[in-house]
């Protein structure tokens, strides 16, 4: 998007830099990363990330500081995974926009999603770094330097515990895609990756096992996603709406509370139309225009892009207040590569309140997640930068 570090970045590019990338992030996470990186990071103008960390914080902003909105998105939260302590914000969220073009041909950000929920807070700073573009690009918003990310992430995970009495708990996390971020997450601040399966419980205390004893659990850094424990038919060892001994990094509540549930509240410019399915009052005619999302899915799943008529009527009555249906928006292909022109994804990571790094997914497919480009180059994770002041 910076014309002339694209330019310069694609004519300089050979197939032996992609290499030394895959490379280098192998050697950080054990093993070769399970998702496909992209050849490129994206290159963005200081005004554009401005606008992107400023949409993402007012879109927080009115989720956290409305009573009424609060009150509403109670329902979101199944009783069953209500867990208790909730603080008022989420310790962690990610804002996910699309990019359109206005009439002037410059860059919009468009609202895709919000998540109150950890993403890949480790890898992606290890992404960035691995493109090694020099001091000459940031991919922190200043002040904060890379040091002081990984300072503010490790007080965000431990808190003031000791790292053996913290977990990151996650479902079956050998076979998990995004292992790569645990492994870092392990290197970086010492605390061990705990299936939820192998949690035990003593009276209102939770503990795991390592070298042969059992160590208690004083904080846990959440990477669990309560979709994939409906699917798996996974029970937890312990019941969630138990006042347990436990702090949360990552509270399970705001998962829900801070989701595609928050969309039809949100009142921004970044924000297209969206409706939950149940208070619909018509169904749109121009359904090319529309996707269909359930409220809780990861990784695109069951998402339709322009969805049937008969596809949103064979949805049952009882289930539509678990999906909305909001107006898609044309992501425009700013980004010229040798393969050709590729919208971006920009997630925006919070910490708190706080814009700590921005995380890339680029594609040319109607989604842009790594599982929709499946079979294409110069597509996939990415990372954002844009030139130091």
């Amino acid at each position: 998007m910076i014309a002339a570090a694209r330019q310069a970045f694609n004519q300089s590019w050979r197939p032996s830099d992609y290499a030394k990338l895959l490379d280098r992030l192998t050697d950080i996470c054990g093993e070769p990363v399970p998702f496909r990186i992209c050849e490129t990071p994206c290159f963005l103008p200081p005004e554009l990330v401005d606008t992107l960390i400023a949409s993402g914080a007012e879109l927080i902003r009115q989720l956290a500081e409305s009573p009424t909105y609060r009150k509403e998105s109670d329902a979101a939260i199944p009783p069953l995974y209500r867990v208790p302590r909730e603080p008022l914000e989420p310790l962690f969220t990610q804002v996910d926009f699309g990019l359109v073009q206005n009439a002037a041909g410059e860059p919009e950000p468009r609202l895709v999603e919000i998540q109150g929920f950890p993403s890949l807070y480790a890898f992606q700073a290890e992404l960035s770094a691995a493109y090694d573009l020099g001091e000459d690009w940031r991919y922190h918003p200043a002040p904060l330097s890379p040091a002081g990310y990984w300072d503010l992430l490790g007080s965000a995970i431990l808190g003031d515990q000791h790292y053996e009495n913290v977990v990151l708990l996650e479902i079956d996390p050998r076979n998990q895609k995004t292992r790569c971020d645990f492994t870092i997450t392990e290197s970086e601040f010492e605390v061990l990756t705990v299936c939820i399966t192998e949690i035990q419980r003593r009276g209102n205390k939770l503990f795991y096992e390592c070298d042969g004893g059992v160590i208690p659990i004083h904080r846990i850094y959440n990477r669990t996603i309560v979709d994939e424990l409906e699917r798996r038919k996974i029970v937890a060892p312990f019941d969630w709406r138990d006042d347990l001994d436990v702090e949360w990094a990552g509270h399970p509540n705001h998962y829900f509370r801070f989701s595609k549930f928050s969309l039809p509240f949100l009142q921004h410019a970044s924000v297209p139309p969206s409706f939950f399915l149940d208070r619909l009052a018509t169904i749109p005619k121009d359904l090319d225009r529309w996707v269909l999302k359930p409220l809780f899915s990861f990784a695109g799943l069951g998402v339709r892009v322009g969805p049937t008529k008969a596809e949103i009527e064979a949805i049952p009555a009882a289930e539509r207040s678990q999906w909305i249906l909001q107006e898609r928006c044309d992501f425009h292909p700013f980004f010229e590569t040798p393969a050709g022109p590729t919208k971006a994804e920009i997630r925006v990571m919070y910490i708190g309140r706080e814009a700590v790094g921005l995380l890339v997914r680029m594609g040319r497919g109607a989604m842009m997640g790594v599982d929709q480009n499946k079979g294409q180059e110069w597509v996939g994770a990415s990372a954002a930068f844009w030139p130091a002041e």
